[in-house]
């Protein structure tokens, strides 16, 4: 009984691995005092238009990227978080 346990747990650690290679980028919220920068970086970051990454900021929480590398992820999170926006990388 004990050889099916621990198969299933290579399984499921071969699936953690695979999750880490790739981040769905989601914005949870901004500073409303910085939102002007968040909008930016959101531009930058989608090459959506002014008013479209305006609305997609105050739409919020709202993802901004799915399928994104991990280097990329977080570089973005970074950038966006120094800007005045709270991420999360799921």
């Amino acid at each position: 009984d004990a050889a099916p346990a621990e198969d299933a747990a290579p399984a499921e650690e071969a699936k953690k691995e695979k999750k880490k290679e790739t981040y769905i980028v989601k914005l949870v919220s901004y500073e409303v005092a910085k939102k002007i920068n968040v909008v930016k970086e959101i531009r930058a970051v989608t090459a959506l238009g002014l008013k479209e990454a305006k609305e997609f900021v105050e739409s919020a929480p709202k993802v901004i990227k799915k399928a994104v590398p991990v280097a990329e992820a977080e570089a973005m999170k970074a950038k966006l978080e120094a800007a005045g926006a709270e991420v999360a990388l799921e």
